[in-house]
């Protein structure tokens, strides 16, 4: 009886078998990177802050319309509330039209916003979007300044990723965890001008306020880059960023160290522009093709 060779076939079957295994390895590779998520173009800021959470977002939101209104109320008693024929005021509404469709990706919140601007007369070198999508602009930030219409597509980009990134209710919600508790108009009033009416023993919480004080920081920087993002994407130069920082600047010669400021010191931000350039000048580029 003819004896049969354990190891006969073997070879072949498993050239065959191997063969197999490398092109499911293959197909296995292939169906990863398609299911992998794409790299976003744009700065990277990472995710809001889970604190923002402890204040109800409806809430700041109303908080805010009734103080805005209270502003113009008081703008127009002064006579200082430009009237809807004001050449500047149109330009900043012409310029925020094309700004807010490119920023909903940052909020979807945003998307039902009754967005609005104004334009106040003052001399104060200032801007500012609450909650909700109401901004108004100083005119010293303007005339002093000399903005370009790009520059002043990075104030308002500025402005309006504070509201998206909702940096005035994650500061309430630190204010209710570092302080125990909080009122929503005098920590709405703080997350947009900078200071805690809260904090007034500076002795007995003074390790607070540097902290505070250390996350408005955080939170000036990253408007900073999804502002000239969403300017970007909106065709404005991101370049006019690194010039309108510069000259802001000059303008606040005198100003206190970065590490008892509220804002980084203009050398600090102007880098981190400079380093995000790159990621968001494709964007803009993208926009003049079209034209």
């Amino acid at each position: 009886m003819e004896r049969l060779d354990p190891h006969a076939g073997r070879a072949p079957w498993s050239r065959a078998f191997r063969a197999r295994a490398v092109l499911a390895v293959l197909a296995l590779a292939v169906t990863a990177a398609w299911a992998a998520p794409a790299q976003r173009e744009g700065v990277e800021v990472g995710e809001a802050s889970s604190l923002a959470r402890l204040v109800p977002a409806a809430e700041v939101e109303n908080s805010a319309k009734q103080q805005y209104h209270q502003l113009l109320q008081q703008a127009s008693a002064r006579h200082a509330l430009a009237g809807p024929e004001h050449p500047q005021l149109k330009r900043l509404q012409a310029i925020s039209q094309r700004l807010i469709p490119q920023s909903l990706a940052w909020n979807e919140r945003a998307r039902t916003w009754q967005w609005e601007v104004n334009l106040v007369g003052s001399n104060q070198v200032n801007a500012f979007c609450m909650p909700g999508g109401k901004i108004a602009v100083f005119t010293g930030i303007i005339d002093k300044l000399h903005l370009t219409d790009d520059e002043l597509a990075m104030v308002l980009g500025h402005e309006m990723a504070h509201a998206l990134r909702e940096h005035a209710r994650e500061r309430m919600g630190k204010s209710a965890v570092t302080q125990g508790g909080l009122r929503i108009g005098g920590a709405l009033i703080a997350g947009l001008f900078g200071f805690d009416p809260h904090m007034t023993d500076f002795v007995a919480r003074g390790a607070a306020n540097l902290l505070t004080l250390k996350f408005s920081r955080g939170d000036e920087s990253e408007a900073d880059l999804v502002g000239m993002e969403i300017a970007a994407r909106a065709g404005y130069d991101p370049r006019a960023a690194i010039t309108l920082w510069q000259k802001m600047a000059q303008a606040s010669k005198g100003a206190p160290p970065e590490w008892l400021s509220t804002h980084p010191s203009g050398d600090s931000r102007i880098s981190e522009l400079r380093k995000n350039l790159p990621r968001v000048l494709p964007l803009y580029e993208r926009t003049q093709v079209r034209k």
